[in-house]
């Protein structure tokens, strides 16, 4: 009888809620799951096609339950953020009904088409490429922290637009700082294990890479065109973190930076320092203690800036996180609030609008230590009095910021739709089964063939991050124009991918938009 309950309780499941993968929780997936679970992405395996989902169904469903995923630690109160993960009321509902109802597929044929990731980067081959050589952790008793200057031969002053950090072994690199060396004075440093930082203060840092993270992708499109200035013999500087039990283990690490065209003007600098630390507090065993910092450590801030991304930072025992402004006026400036600290789900968070910082404002950051046996993550047993340092089992108390001078009206413009990049690659001659004329194409849209004559083709445009731009279904014949906008705006010039469902099979295509 077991079989035959089981069989009756999934129809009636079914019948309750409905949902299909092809008919509403693809969607869901694609959006808020595939960017980092595809292949070659940053998560563990992919979730991309149903076959995928099926497969731990079971383990989403606890995930999903208990908010663990997709992972995106800030919470109420912070400020908006570009790339939010976190499912609605009504995603996590469709989720787990349909995951209940036993997760049926649906007609394969009307799956909507899934976004297309470049394997390894999410954005290309870029203008530079640096990469370390294979390096061996050094990690027995202590993490291994490692130095390396490497020369970006360049003959001409250049602004970066992005970066992108691949880790060559994501299982032993727990964070890796991104600066810019502009006069050359760093060296390589991988002999003690303990170099942390670069030498110089005029070595400034960029970005970085850090579990969980996402490229930083500056805005560089009119009104807001920020960056970073690289000079002519300029050297990238990286600092490699390898935490014990990475020992004997190798790693090639690579950046890609993308730069805007030499002839690029009225691009804003943007300044990366840790304006809130604190590296005097104790944290005594058995005790869940309490730390703050403040910025400026006396008076307040002397001129009008702007707030581009934050970027906190703690260890194994920290539980909560979070920094605010406070203007004159005593008026608070949301910045990000983490309730529940995750040492593996780390990033530089870009605020969707720039956050304004008036002069006489004052930035705070605070933060919460669980230094008790009670916390699974505490690295002593039993615990011992912990303090400021760079191994993963000391801690730290950081907030990095990304700013720039202020100026009117920064605070009105949303960065997700001045946040994609430029034109720089060229178009192969693929061997796809959809044609594409012109490619590229400019104002005028494009035209697409689809080889097959199914009956049922339905199409969905995605930017090169994954975004959807414009959805077709149920075409009656094998042809599409898109005249190259979405929401009733033109897209902006650069890459997007053509993914269609072909009665049930999936092609895809490049396409580009040019100036």
């Amino acid at each position: 009888m077991k079989p035959v309950f089981t069989a009756l309780f999934l129809f009636i499941s079914y019948l309750a809620f409905g949902q299909t993968w092809s008919g509403e929780v693809a969607s869901i997936f694609y959006e808020k799951c595939a960017k980092c679970h595809h292949q070659g992405g940053g998560g563990p395996f992919p979730l991309v096609e149903y076959n995928d989902v099926s497969a731990v169904a079971s383990s989403i469903y606890d995930a999903v339950y208990q908010d663990e995923m997709p992972p995106w630690p800030p919470n109420d109160p912070s400020a908006e953020f570009l790339h939010d993960r976190t499912l609605s009321n009504s995603e996590k509902t469709t989720i787990l009904d349909w995951l209940t109802s036993g997760y049926p597929e649906g007609p394969a044929a009307e799956t909507p088409p899934p976004p297309i990731f470049n394997v390894g980067s999410i954005l290309g081959d870029g203008d530079l490429q640096v990469q370390i050589p294979t390096y061996a952790s050094k990690a027995i008793a202590n993490d291994d922290y490692v130095c390396f200057s490497l020369p970006t031969n360049l003959t001409e002053e250049r602004i970066i637009k992005a970066v992108e950090v691949i880790p060559g072994n994501p299982e032993i690199v727990h964070h890796v700082l991104v600066y810019i060396d502009q006069n050359g004075t760093e060296t390589t440093d991988t002999t003690g294990g303990d170099c942390a930082s670069p030498s110089s203060f005029n070595t400034k840092l960029v970005g970085g890479f850090t579990p969980g993270s996402t490229p930083i992708v500056f805005p560089n499109q009119e009104p807001v065109k920020l960056g970073v200035k690289v000079n002519a013999g300029a050297k990238v500087y990286l600092n490699m973190h390898y935490p014990i039990g990475s020992y004997g283990l190798e790693d090639s690490t690579k950046v890609i930076f993308h730069f805007y065209p030499p002839e690029e003007t009225d691009v804003r600098e943007v300044t990366s320092e840790p304006l809130l630390i604190n590296y005097s507090f104790n944290l005594p065993a058995n005790q869940v203690t309490n730390v703050g910092a403040v910025y400026p450590s006396s008076g307040t801030t002397q001129t009008d800036y702007s707030l581009f991304s934050i970027f906190p930072h703690m260890h194994l025992i920290g539980k909560e996180i979070g920094a605010y402004g406070i203007k004159p006026g005593q008026d608070t400036v949301r910045l990000i609030h983490i309730p529940h600290w995750d040492f593996d789900w780390q990033d530089f968070y870009k605020f969707k609008y720039l956050q304004k910082l008036p002069a006489g404002s004052k930035l705070r950051a605070y933060g919460k230590f669980d230094n008790t046996a009670s916390n699974i993550h505490n690295p002593f047993s039993p615990p011992q009095s912990i303090q400021f340092g760079l191994n993963t089992t000391d801690e730290m108390f950081v907030t990095y910021l990304q700013y720039l001078p202020y100026e009117e009206g920064d605070e009105n413009h949303d960065l997700s739709e001045l946040s994609t990049l430029g034109l720089n690659e060229i178009v192969e001659n693929d061997e796809t089964q959809i044609t594409a004329f012109p490619n590229p194409f400019f104002e005028e849209g494009i035209q697409l063939v689809f080889n097959d004559k199914s009956q049922y083709i339905s199409v969905i445009i995605y930017d090169a991050m994954g975004k959807e731009m414009v959805q077709f279904k149920n075409l009656k014949n094998n042809k599409l124009f898109w005249n190259g906008q979405s929401n009733g705006a033109s897209v902006r010039p650069g890459i997007y991918y053509v993914s269609a469902n072909v009665n049930g099979r999936f092609l895809n295509k490049r396409i580009i938009k040019t100036e």
